[in-house]
């Protein structure tokens, strides 16, 4: 046990340059408290005290910002990176070593019954406000980029962006065509604009309605 949390503890100095030492990660760090709550809530749930799982896991919520549900199960040196607004499901299985930043969603698509939650492999990333949904599993080494919706399961060494996710690097070599990060769709503008076309023409349509009535009107 003591082990288990001497490495969530290390794990944030190894990965977070911000980190000074092991007494600033236990004493100020959210995502390391988050952490420490469920490995007891999970106690809890797996002697199930169904109830006590829940209330702790609430409790700490309330502190932290952080909803990792007493089911889920997550394995060595999970780092939650700043994890204000992250949620993890019952079903949710985390390997070693994944890196969760904050706004991130492991949850379900609200169809499943029994295993409706993902699965992340060791070494996994999800970036920020990435929502993984359904029962699926996120292979090894692979990266989920921030804001991507994935729906679907994913190799390992993998890299997913977009909505819905979709592989752009797989062992090292990209998938298809190159992503524009800087000119990215956006389907809300492209709708406003097409309305905005849409009033312009009833706009003149009805100004030549109105111009041949008045004509009318004179004869």
């Amino acid at each position: 046990m003591f082990r288990t949390l001497k490495n969530d503890v290390d794990v944030v100095l190894e990965r977070d340059p911000a980190a000074r030492n092991r007494l600033e990660v236990m004493l100020t760090y959210s995502g390391v408290h988050a952490i420490w709550a469920h490995r007891a809530a999970h106690f809890l749930w797996k002697k199930k005290l169904y109830f006590f799982a829940r209330f702790l896991s609430q409790v700490s919520r309330f502190f932290t910002g952080i909803e990792i549900h007493p089911g889920a199960r997550i394995g060595q040196r999970l780092f939650i990176d700043h994890g204000m607004g992250v949620v993890i499901g019952e079903t949710c299985e985390i390997g070693d070593s994944v890196t969760i930043f904050q706004g991130v969603t492991l949850g379900g698509t609200g169809k499943e019954k029994g295993k409706r939650h993902p699965t992340l492999e060791d070494h996994v990333l999800v970036a920020s406000g990435a929502k993984v949904l359904g029962s699926m599993r996120i292979g090894k080494h692979s990266r989920i980029g921030a804001g991507s919706v994935v729906l679907k399961e994913v190799p390992p060494n993998s890299t997913v962006v977009g909505i819905p996710g979709r592989i752009v690097v797989q062992d090292g070599v990209k998938v298809g065509d190159d992503l524009d990060h800087i000119n990215m769709p956006d389907p809300v503008a492209d709708k406003f604009r097409q309305l905005e076309k849409e009033m312009i023409r009833l706009k003149r349509e009805v100004k030549e309605l109105k111009e041949t009535n008045r004509e009318k009107g004179k004869v």
